[in-house]
């Protein structure tokens, strides 16, 4: 029992709760009990209680000491439960340091701060990678040198030719300003050189706009454009008549002509040529009309050359086409035709090397074939040109929602016949049951 009590030190000392206790009960037997020899209880008595300075912890008795423990305990795992919930949150959100600027002096400083009592309990490798705020970048925000000034990404002293705070700020009074809305960006830069303001390349310009996210007081005030232009009730109501220019690689221009039906949107007829020539504008309408019963087509076109002259003209007299010619006779324009030269161009052609009329043929024959036959239109619930041209598929709506349904419901089942480790344990007994019925 004594050598229980001793300290692990050059001195033989007991603990001073005995020592007290001994002094306050003055009992000699006790003292032995307690496994103190007599001569030294009586020299306890003699001298008095010594004055000790504890912690309260220590003179806590087992009963106390556990309950606390389990406090801790219990406040422990709330902490750590907390801090895994706001570990996902920001792993969800994407807030990390690595790819992030953070220009405000104050939001860096408070950073810095919060790092400094992190280390005092956990490494700081650990406490950076939490941030994600690489070590580098780190130091250099703790630098001797001013690094903590707004809009700057790194120290000015590691990168002197980096534009001033005060050329910032005067690019940003220049690109938020009403005055200069008409300015392109790089009208705006070299007129800031011309006026002495800010010395920077339109690239610096265009970096600081978008790293920023100044926005330029350019908001429309005239009417917008109609998003959608005129509809036709039936086909052959109006055709748009138009033509294209397209480049080869060796800078040879050929020209692509085209009439597309604006009920439909189908492609009627098309001819590449190497030349601007009238006959072509002919050849092209009277392709499209194979198809025109008695009705009188309505032509949308521009006032171009190759829609105004003789032979054209020749060709309107007959009377089974009439010409409008569009923002001139009529407030709307063949811009369905444009818009399909558009999609043609992007979607396919650019994709292919352009290097002979007969490649570029071939192209705009299997895109042709492809947009009046195969590819669906979201105007026409799925249906193809052609499909709403000729009048066919006109239940397609209506199949492809029972198809969607009868999908959905062998999803349904499917997904309720699979099992995973979680709910096998739960159909194991029910299958025993019925197996054991049977």
């Amino acid at each position: 029992m004594s050598n229980a009590c001793a300290m692990p030190s050059e001195r033989n000392a007991c603990d001073h709760r005995r020592r007290h206790l001994v002094c306050r009960t003055r009992d000699l037997d006790l003292a032995e009990r307690l496994g103190v020899p007599r001569s030294t209880a009586k020299t306890w008595l003699r001298r008095g209680p010594p004055s000790v300075v504890t912690i309260g912890v220590f003179d806590d008795d087992t009963d106390r000491l556990c309950e606390r423990v389990l406090r801790l305990e219990r406040r422990v795992e709330v902490l750590l439960a907390l801090v895994r919930l706001l570990f996902v949150l920001v792993r969800m959100a994407g807030l990390r340091l690595d790819s992030k600027r953070l220009p405000d002096a104050e939001q860096k400083q408070q950073i810095l701060d919060g790092i400094a009592r992190a280390t005092r309990i956990v490494p700081r490798g650990v406490a950076l990678r939490v941030v994600g705020l690489r070590p580098s970048r780190y130091h250099s925000w703790r630098q001797k040198a001013p690094c903590h000034l707004d809009d700057r990404t790194s120290c000015p002293k590691a990168r002197p030719t980096q534009l001033a705070s005060n050329g910032a700020h005067a690019m940003r009074d220049m690109v938020t300003n009403l005055a200069f809305r008409q300015f392109s960006i790089r009208a705006l830069a070299l007129h800031a050189q011309r006026i002495g303001q800010v010395f920077a390349a339109p690239g610096t310009w265009s970096k600081h706009i978008r790293a920023t996210g100044w926005l330029r007081p350019r908001r429309r005030i005239h009417p917008p454009k109609p998003k959608e232009g005129i509809r036709t009730t039936r086909p052959n109501g109006l055709w748009d008549l138009d033509v294209t220019i397209i480049k080869l690689l060796d800078g040879t221009r050929l020209f692509l002509h085209g009439v597309i039906e604006n009920y439909s949107r189908r492609l009627l007829a098309w001819e590449l040529v190497t030349k601007l020539d009238p006959t072509t504008t002919c050849r092209v309408l009277g392709a499209a009309g194979r198809h025109l019963a008695d009705d009188v087509a309505t032509v949308a076109c521009d006032s171009g050359v190759e829609n105004i002259n003789g032979k054209v003209d020749a060709l309107i007299d007959t009377g089974r086409l009439r010409r409008v010619l569009a923002l001139v006779e009529v407030s709307y324009s063949n811009s369905m035709v444009e818009a399909w030269w558009r999609n043609l161009k992007n979607s396919w052609l650019y994709l292919h090397t352009l290097d002979s009329p007969a490649a570029v043929e071939k192209l705009i024959a299997f895109y042709v074939e492809q947009h009046n036959t195969v590819m669906p239109c979201r105007a026409f619930n799925g249906r193809t040109p052609d499909e709403v041209y000729f009048g066919t598929a006109t239940d397609l709506e209506d199949e492809l929602a029972v198809r969607r349904r009868e999908a959905r419901a062998e999803r349904v089942a499917t997904n309720r016949a699979l099992t995973c480790a979680t709910c096998e344990p739960r159909g194991a007994p029910a299958e025993a049951l019925s197996r054991d019925a049977a």
